[in-house]
């Protein structure tokens, strides 16, 4: 099914956590800064203010049209890409550049593609069940009008820890019997015949969207290969920042950065180690850093907001495990989700 990938307004967007993104990022004049998540431009504007270069990276054809005011204001050190941020070595070398001095990701939907009723990712609007950000291949009503039960509970529970998955994987296959689903609306009135709304809490569709949207969008996926991007493109010295929304995201980064920064013994279990693997990040903080209160006071996306980051060293790149990382194993094949 096809949504809308229109014109995304003026609606103002405010990029989250931005001091501690350029703090932690520290860019200087002539240096080369990669944004692998674009939408509005604000770390890249931001950025660009600095003195730095930017290559930024969006996978929505709009947030690249919606930039081009950005590059012309640049001065030639503004370059946008449209395409996806797991492949941002790539992008960077096609671009005549063998490495960068950093790497900021900002993680998830942006708050003008959820604003944007015509997009379908927002159970507060009405419109297309889409959720697709680069506006084409299979959609959120592909999934889940060609979704098999058990499909569904695994989309729900993997990519948005809904506790009753099952139920409202079972009442959509009964549902969509009478009609098949075609927008936001249709999808949140089943989800609330299983999940009643309670005072206090989150939309009962909250998580449900949440999966939806992740399985459609592969993000999960992309940020595990963008993290190996980012090490093997930073230059020793060179910064990875990345902002998470939700507990999947940071997870990954969380436990990236924990295995980078660690020497790691070579071998396995059947054999005693014989290589010792230098860490190829040091981290930056312990931990990581949260919006502050007034941040949060003006813009809630912020709320739920996690900033991790490091700093490459000179060991080679290493494979990317997703397993290790926690990425959770949905078989999307055939089923209406591009892989």
């Amino acid at each position: 099914m096809n949504g809308g990938c229109a014109d995304e307004g003026s609606r103002p967007h405010l990029p989250v956590m931005l001091g501690e993104v350029l703090a932690r990022l520290a860019p200087k004049p002539g240096e080369i800064h990669v944004d692998g998540t674009f939408g509005a431009g604000g770390y890249t504007g931001a950025i660009l203010e600095t003195g730095a270069s930017v290559i930024a990276i969006d996978r929505d054809p709009t947030a690249i049209e919606a930039g081009a005011a950005l590059v012309a204001a640049s001065g030639g050190r503004l370059t946008l890409v449209e395409g996806v941020f797991g492949d941002l070595d790539e992008h960077v070398r096609d671009l005549g550049h063998d490495a960068v001095d950093g790497v900021v990701l900002d993680i998830g939907v942006s708050s003008m593609q959820l604003d944007r009723a015509e997009r379908g990712f927002s159970f507060r609007f009405d419109g297309p069940l889409d959720m697709r950000m680069a506006c084409d291949g299979p959609s959120a009503a592909d999934i889940v009008n060609g979704a098999d039960v058990s499909t569904l509970h695994r989309i729900f529970n993997a990519y948005g820890e809904e506790k009753r998955a099952g139920q409202v994987a079972r009442a959509i296959v009964e549902a969509r019997k009478a009609a098949p689903f075609e927008t936001t609306k249709q999808l949140v009135k089943v989800i609330e015949t299983v999940i009643w709304p309670k005072a206090g809490e989150i939309h009962p569709a909250t998580r449900v969207f949440q999966a939806l949207r992740i399985a459609v969008n592969d993000e999960l996926g992309e940020l595990v290969r963008a993290l190996g991007a980012a090490e093997r493109i930073l230059k020793p010295g060179g910064r990875l920042v990345v902002v998470t929304f939700h507990s999947l995201e940071d997870r990954i980064v969380k436990r990236f950065l924990a295995e980078r920064s660690r020497r790691e013994a070579g071998g396995s279990r059947h054999a005693p180690a014989t290589v010792v693997l230098a860490p190829t990040f040091e981290l930056l903080m312990r931990g990581h850093d949260e919006a502050g209160a007034s941040e949060i006071a003006d813009n809630p996306r912020a709320r739920s907001a996690k900033l991790r980051a490091g700093v490459r060293t000179g060991a080679p790149a290493r494979a990317v495990d997703p397993q290790a990382l926690g990425l959770p194993h949905v078989d999307l094949s055939g089923r209406g989700a591009r892989r």
